[in-house]
C-alpha cells in the first residue's frame, strides 16, 4: 500500500464517524492521522481505523472518486464498507502510527 492514488474511508473505535479522504499516500495519510497532526475532524472525533479503500490508476480519478463518495449517504457509505469488509476491521496494521 505505498504510494498509488486512493480515496479511503476512516471511522472511529465505535464506527460511530466516518471520514473521506484521498492521497497519493496512504501509508503516510494514516500516519498522519493517527500521529494526530492532522487538528480538525479526524483528531476532533478520534477517527484512526482504516476500512475501506479503492486504488485508482491516477490522482484525478481519485479525487473524482472522492468529491463523489462524500455525496453518498451514510447509509451508502456503511454499505460500501460492509460489502468489503463487513466486520469493520482495521485495514492498515496497528504498528503504523
Amino acid at each position: 500500500m505505498d504510494k498509488q492514488p486512493c480515496t479511503y474511508i476512516m471511522t472511529n473505535k465505535a464506527n460511530s464517524v466516518l471520514y473521506v479522504g484521498v492521497t497519493a499516500n496512504l501509508v503516510q495519510r494514516i500516519q498522519a492521522h493517527r500521529s494526530e497532526q492532522n487538528t480538525g475532524f479526524t483528531a476532533r472525533y478520534n477517527i484512526y481505523k482504516l476500512v475501506w479503500t479503492e486504488h485508482f490508476p491516477t490522482m484525478t480519478e481519485a479525487i473524482a472518486a472522492e468529491k463523489t463518495l462524500k455525496h453518498y449517504s451514510r447509509s451508502k457509505k456503511i454499505k460500501l464498507v460492509t460489502q468489503d469488509n463487513p466486520e469493520w476491521q482495521d485495514l492498515m496494521p496497528p504498528d503504523v502510527e
